[in-house]
């Protein structure tokens, strides 16, 4: 696997750079980690718990953060997929690898969406 940084968004990214960024390490996907109270994400990772430790040191909270993989070539919510170890939560009722309450799952949408254009 090539280094990749893990990225900070906090503000507009191109499906071209997640292009980019997925063709470095996965091909068609990328992880994400994101935390539903600042509105951000972070991305590049290997594994989630890479992007979910660097939002930690970056002042984000385990119960706001949530793992994600992008898949930049798709459209509307196929484009994300929620899949992530770290959402195993039991003390949060999450017990799957996915983030099974509706509202989180709609607040991850808005975020992602938000933040990747084009």
């Amino acid at each position: 696997m090539v280094d990749v940084e893990i990225v900070l968004v906090d503000g507009p990214i191109t499906r071209e750079r997640l292009r980019e960024i997925a063709s470095l390490r996965f091909g068609d996907l990328v992880k994400a980690v994101v935390d539903i109270e600042k509105g951000v994400m972070a991305i590049g990772g290997e594994l989630h718990s890479d992007e979910e430790a660097f939002l930690l040191e970056r002042g984000s909270t385990q119960k706001d953060i949530w793992g994600i993989n992008i898949y930049p070539d798709r459209m509307g919510d196929e484009m994300v997929e929620f899949d992530s170890v770290i959402n195993v939560r039991p003390s949060q009722n999450n017990r799957s690898r996915s983030v099974e309450d509706a509202d989180l799952r709609v607040k991850i949408l808005e975020i992602v969406n938000k933040l990747v254009i084009g």
